[in-house]
């Protein structure tokens, strides 16, 4: 059987680094990402849930962040394997995960508990470090990892 190499679709793997390292943002803490997240989620706060994903080399500067998933008023689909794989083609060293409550809570329910938790493996079995999860609200943020829950 003869392949014809043109018959097989390409897969291209991309990813735009148009700021210099030593001008990005540096995350020193949570509250750092809280600002950063807080501007990603200011035209959906009330609406619905997002997910944004802020993704960090080593130095912990800012190479991007992403828009993983948008939902409905309480709740969105997070899929663990689209983090992962923006993450590798950002070739990052770690993320910091959030996602806003419209209902204004800071609590994390249990669903956010068990993605923190599988994101964490995931993360994990590819070499990459999760540092945080942030529930943003228009009243503030909550840390997982300044809360010992990660």
């Amino acid at each position: 059987m003869k392949v014809n190499y043109f018959s097989i679709p390409e897969i291209t793997v991309s990813y735009k680094d148009n700021v210099k390292a030593s001008e990005r943002f540096v995350v020193k803490c949570s509250e750092d990402a809280s600002q950063i997240f807080a501007e990603a989620h200011k035209d959906c706060m009330e609406h619905h849930e997002e997910v944004n994903v802020l993704f960090l080399n080593r130095a912990n500067r800012v190479i991007g962040i992403s828009c993983i998933s948008k939902g409905g008023l309480d709740g969105t689909v997070v899929d663990i394997r689209i983090i992962l794989q923006t993450a590798l083609k950002a070739n990052c060293s770690s993320v910091m995960l959030s996602h806003n409550h419209p209902s204004g809570s800071r609590k994390p329910s249990q669903a956010d508990i068990t993605i923190t938790q599988k994101l964490k493996e995931g993360c994990k079995a590819v070499g990459l470090l999760l540092l945080d999860h942030l529930i943003i609200t228009g009243e503030g943020y909550m840390s997982f990892a300044d809360e010992g829950l990660l």
